[in-house]
């Protein structure tokens, strides 16, 4: 059997990503599988049996739901190198927008579920060590010398990607210039003693291996790391930071070829539904729903937003600039 370059990197991709591995050798064509990113995984434990039991007693068919999670731009990657997602929930629009280019996702893929396809948003906070002993309360701390900060890399994590945008959109937000803002980003970017690949590494370097002192991260994220560790972590807002939507997406290609646009869409519309808002906000995810939200007001607290589109144009100019090889981001890490 001759073995072509795809074939082989796809064979390779399938056994290094083994949530796949069901899906790809089952038979069956009602098994989904949710390619999402890293720091999501307790949030669609909770979702697909919860989805699995809605869409029994909706239409008598029985369907399963595989996971797998990483850095959501390397999800994303995996996908349009052949990891065969009947969706994607992912933590940004560009890396959805990737998948569309690919011509995976439908160019209108934002427009096919409410709310910008993005049935839960969050934004980036701090976890600081229980005393917050380095006293750090905004952005411009996270820049000081002897300030150690953990941060995913942007370069292959969502949440390291918004991290970098709302340290660097803090001073413009506040009438500051780009070069003003840079600075502060390549300050904050020399105290990081290590690049985790994604969110839920970056949390484990800090809270088990107790390097840093303050990770920055999601709201849901820090929320559920105080809630599992109690008093030793204390989470502090800044004055201001950046909206964090959670897309979704059918991957188109992959649905129809096996039949799975039905309980693929149902998958997706479930988020939206109260029960699918109800877990989303248990897991400190901020939801759409209104009276869902008011139910759990007591869970967020009130900061200044600011989105990427208000701010730098777009996700696909603020990847052109700042995360493509040799944009800002590369500029300002090999010069730390």
């Amino acid at each position: 059997m001759t073995t072509t370059p795809n074939s082989l990197r796809r064979w390779i991709l399938t056994l290094a990503l083994g949530a796949a591995l069901p899906f790809q050798a089952s038979a069956a064509g009602t098994e989904l599988l949710n390619v999402s990113y890293d720091v999501a995984r307790e949030l669609y434990k909770d979702i697909n049996p919860a989805f699995i039991d809605a869409y029994k007693k909706q239409t008598g068919e029985t369907v399963t739901v595989k996971q797998s999670h990483g850095g959501s731009s390397k999800q994303a990657r995996a996908v349009a190198d052949g990891l065969e997602a009947s969706v994607v929930t992912m933590n940004q629009a560009n890396d959805i927008d990737m998948l569309a280019e690919r011509g995976l996702v439908t160019k209108d893929w934002a427009k096919k579920f409410p709310n910008n396809a993005a049935p839960y948003y969050s934004t980036m906070v701090y976890l600081v060590r229980k005393g917050n002993p380095k006293q750090i309360r905004n952005w411009e701390d996270l820049a000081r010398p002897g300030v150690q900060v953990i941060i995913p890399n942007p370069k292959t994590a969502g949440n390291g990607r918004y991290t970098y945008l709302a340290a660097w959109g803090s001073v413009l937000k506040k009438g500051g210039n780009e070069q003003q803002a840079r600075d502060l980003v390549g300050r904050i970017f020399k105290n990081v003693p290590i690049l985790d690949a994604g969110g839920r590494a970056a949390t484990t370097t800090f809270t088990q291996r107790q390097i840093g002192d303050v990770l920055v991260t999601f709201e849901n994220e820090v929320s559920m790391v105080r809630a599992e560790f109690g008093d030793n972590f204390e989470v502090v807002y800044p004055s201001v930071s950046i909206l964090a939507e959670s897309p979704v997406a059918v991957v188109d290609k992959v649905v129809d070829r096996r039949n799975l646009r039905k309980p693929a869409t149902a998958y997706l519309n479930f988020l939206y539904t109260p029960q699918g808002q109800e877990i989303g906000a248990k897991h400190f995810l901020r939801v759409r729903n209104e009276a869902v939200m008011k139910k759990y007001a007591a869970n967020y607290k009130p900061i200044t937003l600011f989105t990427v589109d208000e701010l730098f144009g777009g996700w696909q100019k603020a990847q052109d600039r700042h995360f493509d090889d040799g944009g800002e981001f590369d500029k300002i890490y090999q010069s730390k």
